[in-house]
């Protein structure tokens, strides 16, 4: 009796047991409630970042980006006109202040680039914002747009206006009705570590790359989209 006792007190099974559960060890709180800004660079601004920065190039000439033109300046090259788009008409960097989803104010065939990362999903009319986005650009001009597939709800817009989370399939579909199949490259970012990690809030800083430059097509947590409009004369 005593040896089958030992027996199973030494069995994977029973090791298993007595070790700390990582889900009971990880808590219900976040480390972070700003996404991981508090503590370094978030986990989804990683993938974000290296985007726009392989696509530098497009981010050129008359330029439009929302709330801010930190990334045009960041990662734009032969940028002449940077431009601000926002709803707030007091908000003094706007260079237009308009809504993306209706258009009104904002010129048409204008941009050689929009940049417009994670705002779609504040925008309820989501397909309404992609057509105003092709409308907005010159022929040949490029969107380059970023959407959460895993994040926390927002908390500086609060419950009520975070709307939508995408899919590669959602994001494909989205843009290619609007700017043509062809026209558009979707591709997608992270693994299970890393949406465990930007869930909780951890910083790019605090993590190692080489899990992080994992790519999991059925775990990512943000959508790049690259969409150029057609040199079409008419």
């Amino acid at each position: 009796m005593m040896n089958r006792l030992r027996m199973l007190l030494a069995s994977p099974f029973a090791r298993r047991l007595r070790r700390p559960s990582l889900l009971r060890a990880m808590g219900v709180r976040p480390l972070s409630t700003e996404w991981g800004f508090d503590r370094g660079t978030p986990v989804d601004r990683y993938y974000i970042e290296r985007f726009l920065a392989a696509h530098s190039a497009d981010i050129r000439g008359r330029t439009l980006e929302v709330k801010s033109a930190e990334y045009t300046r960041r990662f734009g090259s032969s940028v002449d006109t940077p431009e601000v788009l926002d709803l707030d008409p007091e908000h003094t960097d706007a260079t237009i202040v308009a809504d993306l989803a209706i258009g009104a104010g904002i010129p048409e065939r204008a941009f050689d680039c929009f940049v417009l990362t994670q705002t779609l999903q504040f925008i309820y009319d989501v397909r309404a914002a992609v057509v105003q986005s092709h409308r907005l650009l010159r022929p040949g001009g490029v969107l380059l747009a970023t959407v959460p597939i895993v994040s926390r709800i927002a908390p500086r817009y609060g419950l009520a206006t975070d709307y939508w989370r995408f899919t590669q399939a959602s994001c494909a579909r989205l843009f290619g009705d609007v700017f043509g199949a062809g026209q558009v490259t979707v591709s997608t970012h992270g693994n299970v570590f890393a949406a465990v990690a930007f869930l909780r809030g951890a910083a790019v800083e605090e993590l190692p790359r080489r899990k992080l430059d994992v790519h999991d097509p059925y775990f990512p947590i943000v959508a790049t989209v690259r969409a150029t409009r057609s040199s079409e004369t008419s």
